[in-house]
């Protein structure tokens, strides 16, 4: 029944399902609809109501009238059959329906009244279907209170839209109003965005769905209107064979661990960027071989060089093209099988105007050749563990932490900022425009590395984005992942066929993947890098998300700040409870301590007992007030010229051996703040390798601590709660 409505629909040229239709269409799916008929015209009312009881609601139906109601074709409370006759002969004659083929009057019994609900689908172009939940009257016209997840959903994700809501306490009751049945509206939205829901049945054949309203009460909740605007037929398009199925792992491992990389656009006259690249490849001691491809030349950088990737003495595993665009697909092409990955430094493809065609040349012919394309208009790869780099100095240490890019410049500050802070990478992989190897296939490849422990994605699009949250729903993603989104603000598609594609701008579907996945998104890059560097050192627990925190170190004002930063951030730096403070009392601290929570421990204090006196207050801490995490921070100038003992070191291991005492007991970040003097910022680089080096992360400031923590504890969260 319910592919015959949608073709009988398209057969009649229909861009829309008329109201009628649309209800039919919503009890094929178990939606409950109002009693209803159509009626020719206003003669006919009297004798077409049949058992239909009042009052009534009289609606225009046309194929091109979609907004009803602000065409004037929208009657309310109509008491009788005369009525009804009055109401249609009435609107009518309205300027936005006369003149326009009118197939007829649809009346309605009216719905007892309630909240009005709008619940909506779309189809991003990315990311497949999605369901929108809002209240409505003002406050979606005005006010926007929405939210929007990815289909399929979960009952627990449509509860959590609800609750995301703003105006959600409506819905309980306020000011003596009765609460609404949920549970019902849980129903309808599961009918509508589930696994066996509406969107994931017709999503290829209805571009919106907008029921608007629902009207909901205690008794239950009804469709009271109802429009579909379908999509166009799809295009045949030429269908490409499968490739043959391989592992992420096996995929790119060439990529991460190569052991010979060819190099295309070298010269043997100028420094190209390509004789940059050998340069730094040696440099930073990459044992593979080395094969320049020049049509000409025997020899570039004293490595010998070969006429084509077809023409190695072994097969290519890694592949560095940068030759002009127009000579790129000819040139992977007679890899013929002999090149497992290229990456296309050059620009000129689908990134600027005229370049589809020949991005679609290069992709054929790397088809054909058994290719695999990074970019084009990418910068490089960074694996530490392969002796792969295209930045200057970077850090040969083989780190934790696996990288997705679609910046090649920003990458460059990834690696060298995140080093500073103490980040070590597993690799870095720029993608630019990703033609061929998508976002989700290097994030598989991370999933399954065992050398990786989190991952980080700065993306400004994504091809195949539903591919990508398939990925993070199923069982594979069992890795923390952090999103730097660019181009948050572009102003989205303007969409004016129903209030949820007037809604649902570009980013809407980056919004709810937090809300569905195990993953955060962040606005910048400094908050990427330190959740990352919290995720490398802190592994997650679901079983017991961060959200306690006790926040310990020295300055009365900071404490305070602090206090307000972790507020902020969604954290608690809540007061112990008796029996914690009156163990912390009992150590009868200096004077000027403060022992409630923040801890307020002046340079006095910590120096008691060389500064082995902080192990004993974490250990009542732990011990006593189990809390998600313990957040330390330290003026380092408060503590020059406090003596010849250096308290910060014993402090760094009483923090060690706090991290093995109470191991799965609470997190351990640090900040350690500095007057930006060049003395103090040396010592605070020292402090971080230590720290680092017992598997605490060092921050500059509280607030990135908090905020830091924050992604993780949202993390843990999503872990806990993830029910696919």
């Amino acid at each position: 029944m319910i592919d015959e409505i949608i073709d009988q629909a398209r057969a009649a040229d229909r861009r829309a399902l008329d109201e009628a239709t649309g209800k039919a269409l919503l009890e094929a799916f178990d939606i409950r609809v109002p009693r209803s008929t159509v009626v020719a015209g206003a003669d006919a009312a009297a004798s077409s109501l049949g058992s239909l009881r009042p009052p009534y609601a009289v609606k225009v139906v046309s194929r091109e009238i979609l907004h009803k109601s602000d065409a004037g074709g929208v009657t309310l409370n109509v008491a009788d059959a005369a009525g009804v006759a009055a109401a249609i002969a009435q609107m009518a004659k309205k300027s936005g329906i006369a003149g326009k083929p009118i197939e007829g009057w649809l009346v309605e019994e009216m719905i007892p009244p309630g909240r009005e609900i709008v619940i909506g689908g779309i189809v991003d172009p990315k990311f497949g279907p999605m369901v929108m939940v809002g209240l409505g009257g003002i406050f979606i016209e005005v006010l926007k209170d929405v939210a929007f997840r990815i289909c399929p959903i979960t009952r627990a994700e449509a509860q959590e839209m609800l609750a995301e809501l703003k105006s959600a306490a409506l819905l309980d009751g306020v000011r003596g109003q009765a609460g609404v049945d949920k549970l019902a509206l849980v129903d309808i939205i599961m009918k509508v965005a589930g696994p066996d829901g509406m969107m994931m049945k017709i999503m290829d054949r209805v571009a919106e769905i907008d029921l608007n309203p629902i009207i909901v009460s205690e008794t239950g909740a009804v469709a009271a209107d109802a429009r579909f605007v379908l999509a166009a037929a799809p295009a045949m398009t030429a269908v490409e064979a499968p490739r043959k199925k391989v592992s992420a792992l096996e995929t790119f491992k060439p990529l991460f661990e190569p052991k010979t990389v060819a190099v295309l656009g070298a010269s043997t006259k100028d420094v190209a960027i390509a004789n940059t690249f050998i340069r730094r490849m040696k440099s930073f001691g990459y044992g593979g071989e080395i094969y320049p491809i020049h049509p000409n030349a025997p020899e570039i950088e004293g490595l010998k060089a070969y006429p084509s990737l077809g023409e190695t003495p072994q097969p290519v595993d890694y592949a560095y093209v940068a030759i002009g665009a127009e000579r790129i697909p000819d040139a992977i092409g007679a890899a013929n099988g002999r090149c497992r990955i290229a990456q296309v430094i050059s620009s000129g493809f689908a990134e600027v105007a005229g370049g589809e065609a020949l991005e679609r040349k290069l992709m054929e012919k790397a088809r054909a050749a058994s290719v695999r394309v990074l970019g084009p208009n990418t910068l490089g790869a960074y694996s530490p563990r392969g002796g792969l780099t295209f930045p200057q100095n970077a850090s040969k240490e083989v780190g934790t932490v696996g990288i997705v890019a679609q910046s090649g410049g920003l990458s460059t500050d990834i690696i060298k900022r995140g080093e500073w802070r103490g980040l070590r990478y597993s690799g870095l992989v720029t993608i630019g425009n990703s033609a061929d190897v998508a976002p989700h296939e290097l994030v598989e490849y991370y999933l399954e590395d065992p050398q990786t422990k989190v991952i980080g994605l700065y993306l400004e699009d994504i091809k195949r984005g539903r591919a990508f949250f398939d990925l993070l729903r199923s069982p594979k993603a069992t890795k923390p992942m952090v999103i730097l989104k660019g181009g948050r603000s572009s102003q989205g598609r303007l969409a004016a066929a129903s209030h949820t594609g007037a809604l649902a701008g570009d980013e809407r579907a980056w919004e709810a993947l937090p809300h569905q996945l195990p993953v955060a998104t962040v606005p910048t890059v400094d908050e990427f890098l330190d959740a990352l560097l919290a995720l490398q050192y802190l592994t997650p627990r679901p079983a017991k998300p961060t959200n306690a925190v006790t926040l310990f170190g020295n300055g009365g004002g900071s404490s305070v700040l602090g206090s307000d930063a972790f507020s902020d951030a969604g954290l608690s730096v809540l007061p112990f409870d008796a029996i914690t403070r009156e163990r912390l009392e009992a150590l009868k601290l200096p004077p000027g301590s403060s022992v409630v929570n923040p801890i307020d421990t002046p340079v006095r204090t910590l120096q008691e007992k060389d500064g082995w006196i902080a192990g004993e207050i974490l250990d009542i801490v732990y011990e006593s007030a189990e809390p998600d995490a313990v957040a330390m921070h330290l003026n380092l100038a408060a503590f020059v010229g406090r003596g010849a003992v250096d308290p910060l070191d014993n402090l760094l291991a009483v923090i060690e051996q706090t991290q093995k005492k109470w191991a799965g007991v609470g997190h351990f970040v640090l900040a350690l703040r500095s007057d930006g003097s060049p003395e103090l910022d040396e010592k605070k680089r020292a402090y971080r390798a230590k720290a680092s080096a017992v598997g605490v992360p060092v921050f500059d400031e509280i607030p990135q601590m908090a905020k830091a923590l924050s992604v993780v504890g949202h993390i843990e969260t999503r872990f806990a709660s993830r029910a696919w």
